[in-house]
């Protein structure tokens, strides 16, 4: 019988990894349960859904074709989540997923990025929504403008490096 995902994401010390390279080597070599990977996201349990993220982002490095048909899904779904590890895997997501996306699913996860750094207060969301949005604003005067007050005032955070990595955003944005 096959073991459910779920069920070997679970328990553990929160912060290991447990069984997560198992699930993935498993999707990898049947890529047909990735859908049942990415139901995980909707597990009661928190480290469940930590280790998914973590799942989700080794999927993508070896098979980005597997998360392609799901970007609506990262939008709607995920981008919902209340929960720092999905939200800063999103936006690591989303880097890697834009060159796949319409317009409309760029704009969508762009909002959500936008959203995350204006109003979350996770250090590693912060972080990774800022180098996203920055890499996305490229050629994006409008972004462009929106990112610099944010920059600005996450370059005075207290945690040296959400500081620091705003400060050298800040910095590369105004060359």
């Amino acid at each position: 019988m096959t073991e459910a995902f779920e069920t070997m994401l679970t328990g553990g010390h929160p912060n290991s990894l447990g069984r997560t390279i198992d699930v993935v080597e498993t999707v990898l070599a049947n890529p047909d349960r990735f859908s049942e990977l990415y139901d995980c996201y909707r597990s009661e349990d928190e480290v469940v859904r930590l280790r998914v993220s973590n799942a989700m982002r080794r999927v993508e490095i070896e098979r980005h074709d597997l998360l392609v048909p799901f970007i609506d899904r990262f939008i709607e779904e995920i981008g919902a989540l209340d929960q720092p590890s999905a939200q800063w895997t999103l936006a690591k997501l989303f880097e890697a997923l834009e060159p796949d996306m319409s317009a409309a699913q760029k704009s969508a996860a762009q909002a959500i990025m936008q959203r995350n750094l204006a109003e979350h207060d996770d250090w590693i969301v912060l972080q990774n929504s800022m180098i996203a949005l920055f890499d996305w604003s490229e050629g994006d005067a409008e972004l462009r403008a929106w990112l610099k007050p944010q920059l600005e005032h996450h370059s005075k955070d207290k945690r040296k490096s959400v500081a620091k990595r705003a400060t050298m955003l800040l910095d590369a944005l105004r060359d």
